[in-house]
């Protein structure tokens, strides 16, 4: 998997992001969504919850596309547009606030006309006798993807992806992605679990496979926002301490941690042979190289930081595999812990060396 190429700059914020923003697409390396997701992955081992929202949002877009087609056939489809003057009215109301016209403060309120629009509209899909025949030549549209493969690399909205009515998505497909979510990730025993309170799982139950088999976004709003609230509690401050305040993932840290307790332990040892062995001090002037790479390493794990790889504008995603940074605010930040953590390793470096390099040899 690799990162999408989105079109988002550097952004010059002067505070972290919030959960929300980095869910959005709207952060850059090395606090985007991407970054967040291999974070869940590899070291909260939660990444089912992240999926759920991920999966819930597309959800949202599958709706949103099947309304536009919906405005589009009755825009052009229909013979005699007074007689749905009222339906074609509030669907193209749903259809341009959900397209992200309007103030963001009335989004909320356009998702629900969105889900009521879908829950009117559930067993009634034709709309005139044309619109009718036209719905039935309509082929079978690919299924929506469920992987994160797929949606790490997608930038673009499904509507700007579908130009042709064989790719836009039918009532069946929102039923088929709504049960496909249910059935991934709510019921017990299902093959990605997730840990929600029984009664919001009662509720998304019953409201898909009872009566109203409904296929509604808003029916997935009480699980989304209980997932979210737990990403947000329990895995995002790691997330911000770790790619914020640091650049290094935890098997490098671990194996800069056994590196640097390995060349300790050589540069003491032979530092105590070259000694009493009454070694000259321009001899042991070669135990700085050990005591080097072995504090440094120390540092590096204690601090989370590697400082030369954060100047030089980059953090690791995955062992040995570094990216640029993006975002002017974490990278302000590594500078400064940078530049602090290498005056401490200097300090202490300098001290420890010069201790067994101008102590007075005695060959015993």
């Amino acid at each position: 998997m690799q990162p999408a190429q989105g079109s988002h700059e550097s952004v010059d914020r002067k505070a972290w992001p919030t959960l929300f923003e980095v869910l959005s697409r709207k952060t850059v390396a090395p606090l985007d969504l991407f970054s967040f997701y291999i974070y869940m992955r590899d070291q909260q081992r939660s990444v089912d919850y992240l999926d759920f929202w991920l999966d819930v949002s597309q959800h949202l877009q599958l709706c949103r596309l099947y309304v536009r087609r919906l405005h589009r056939s009755l825009a052009e489809g229909t013979p005699d547009l007074e007689k749905n003057s009222r339906r074609m009215s509030y669907l193209t109301d749903a259809y341009r606030d959900n397209a992200g016209e309007g103030p963001s403060d009335e989004k909320d309120m356009s998702d629900q006309r969105l889900s009521q629009f879908l829950r009117s509209n559930m067993g009634s899909r034709n709309h005139s006798p044309q619109n009718s025949q036209d719905s039935n030549q309509i082929e079978d549209p690919p299924r929506p993807s469920f992987h994160a493969q797929d949606r790490m690399n997608d930038s673009s909205s499904p509507g700007q992806n579908s130009s042709t009515d064989n790719s836009q998505p039918r009532q069946e497909d929102l039923r088929a992605s709504a049960e496909k979510i249910l059935y991934t990730y709510l019921l017990p025993g299902s093959e990605r679990e997730i840990i929600i309170p029984q009664s919001i799982l009662n509720e998304v139950q019953e409201a898909i496979e009872g009566p109203a088999q409904r296929s509604d976004p808003e029916l997935f709003d009480q699980a989304k926002d209980y997932v979210f609230q737990a990403m947000q509690r329990d895995a995002f401050p790691g997330f911000l301490q770790a790619k914020g305040f640091g650049n290094l993932v935890p098997q490098s840290m671990m194996l800069r941690l056994i590196v640097g307790l390995v060349s300790i332990f050589a540069a003491v040892w032979a530092a105590f042979i070259l000694i009493f062995l009454g070694a000259s001090r321009s001899r042991r002037c070669w135990l700085i190289i050990p005591f080097t790479i072995g504090i440094y390493s120390l540092f590096t794990h204690q601090y989370m930081l590697d400082p030369i790889i954060a100047l030089l504008g980059y953090s690791e995603y995955t062992l040995f595999d570094f990216n640029k940074i993006k975002e002017k605010f974490v990278m302000t930040m590594l500078y400064r812990r940078s530049m602090s953590m290498l005056f401490f390793f200097l300090l202490v470096t300098t001290a420890v060396c010069c201790l067994f390099i101008f102590v007075p040899s005695k060959r015993l």
